[in-house]
């Protein structure tokens, strides 16, 4: 989705400003204006205030995120605005942080606003694109700055591909189709700008394995339209892989039966250093004796933003210590009959708007609860049901587990054999992340280097 098509240079201004509820007024009123809606302000002003009040939409990196649904006759209206030294403490401390303020203003009855929200909140979280924006001299080369962030245009200082990556792009090619693969895998975050890749990328079918929005909005004007958004974590490209494969398969990019060749190099290197070939009947043989690996009820975009988190969870733990966390997810009906609360929801009387997997306020929620004993139910569309509930699976459905996994995946094998749904743990003791599915297990993370 082109996100830019819904920003406006006169929606992009300067907030005069020092306190919240007027930069919010200033911000507003650009929206309003520019885009002709006959709203109420003050009654919007303050759906707005009440939401911060519940749930602050600070993401970090300075940026803010205030949302709201509106009557209206067009999916989304975007506005954004420069603070130059930040808003008062009074509002909160964290709001003395923000530098850029992002109106996003959604029909009622928009089906894609959560995901849009999180496309938003991912672009966001690249400090460098952010500081490229609040660093502009004038509002001319800021509203120039956003819409080149927007459309993944933005320049960044790299190296030259040099004559060793073309010639690795070219065997790997050959290596492709005498190997008789589908597709070409290709490691986007390799390079600082993939864009600049974009000539000498293979004749071939090609998927590209990118690690942020930024990625595969610079990834669509080129010659590949099938992007995988995964992140990476130091420099485990196998459990990337995985990951990238098993979203693959889920979302029918590929077969259990297809041969893949993957070209990468080290994350941000500039450099391709690897070629190599799987075979996924052969690396996934344990998780493909079944069709249906995906729930009928799992949408993908749940599935792929419940392991980001998972992979962020066991690669940064909770304020430097390890955690151990387990999230079921789908048939929360079959579920919640096997399950017994540990302590009190802390998701009840919440919005499933709110509360969904796919909201990307949910974050530091979902991180901040997963220090409590217990597993998250999640339904397939996202909403999290609950959190600190301890599984009863019935005693059939368990089974003896290899040396190293506790009782926390021994109850997700036995969950995932009960119910139709897939359970993912993230190990305290060695930052392992495996999902499970009809009792078999797919490790998909391994300790990562350095450790926590």
């Amino acid at each position: 989705m082109r996100l830019d098509r819904y920003l406006t240079k006169t929606r992009i201004v300067d907030i005069s400003s020092k306190d919240l509820k007027g930069a919010l007024a200033e911000l507003l009123a650009a929206a309003l204006k520019s885009s002709k809606m006959p709203h109420d302000s003050e009654v919007l002003l303050g759906e707005l205030l009440q939401r911060e009040s519940t749930m602050t939409t600070y993401l970090g990196n300075g940026v803010a995120m205030p949302h709201v649904r509106v009557k209206m006759d067009r999916p989304y209206v975007f506005a954004m605005g420069r603070c130059a030294e930040g808003l008062s403490e009074e509002d909160s401390r964290e709001y003395k942080e923000v530098r850029l303020l992002f109106l996003l203003l959604a029909a009622e009855g928009e089906p894609n606003y959560l995901n849009v929200l999180a496309s938003l909140a991912r672009l966001f979280r690249e400090q460098a694109l952010v500081n490229y924006i609040v660093d502009s001299p004038d509002i001319k080369i800021l509203r120039e700055r956003a819409f080149m962030g927007f459309s993944g245009l933005i320049a960044k200082p790299e190296k030259k591909q040099d004559r060793f990556n073309r010639v690795l792009i070219r065997e790997g090619e050959r290596i492709a189709r005498a190997s008789r693969c589908s597709s070409i895998l290709f490691f986007s975050d390799t390079f600082t700008n993939p864009a600049s890749i974009a000539e000498d990328m293979p004749k071939f079918r090609t998927i590209r394995i990118a690690r942020s929005t930024a990625d595969k909005a610079q990834t669509t004007q080129g010659k590949t339209k099938d992007v995988i958004e995964v992140r990476s974590y130091s420099r485990q490209r196998l459990a990337q892989l995985r990951s990238a494969v098993l979203i693959g398969l889920t979302r029918g990019l590929f077969n259990y039966s297809d041969r893949l060749c993957c070209i990468g190099g080290i994350p941000g290197s500039n450099q391709l250093d690897s070629v190599c070939v799987i075979d996924v009947e052969r690396e996934f043989q344990s998780v493909i004796t079944r069709e249906d690996l995906l729930p009928s009820s799992v949408k993908i975009e749940v599935m792929e933003r419940l392991l980001g988190i998972a992979s962020e969870l066991a690669v940064e733990g909770r304020e430097g210590r390890p955690v151990g966390c387990l999230f079921v997810l789908g048939d929360s009906r079959n579920v919640n009959q096997m399950i017994k609360p540990l302590v009190l929801n802390p998701f009840f009387g919440y919005r499933e708007e709110d509360r969904n997997i796919l909201n990307p306020f949910m974050d530091e929620t979902i991180k901040e609860f997963s220090v409590i004993d217990g597993c998250f139910v999640v339904r397939g569309d996202g909403v999290v049901e609950s959190a600190g509930s301890l599984i009863h699976a019935p005693s059939q459905y368990y089974q003896d587990m290899p040396g190293g996994f506790g009782a926390r995946h021994s109850a997700a094998a036995a969950i995932s054999r009960a119910a139709d749904c897939i359970a993912i743990v993230v190990s305290a003791s060695n930052g392992r992340v495996t999902l499970f599915r009809h009792g078999v297990m797919m490790p998909l993370l391994e300790k990562p280097i350095g450790g926590y």
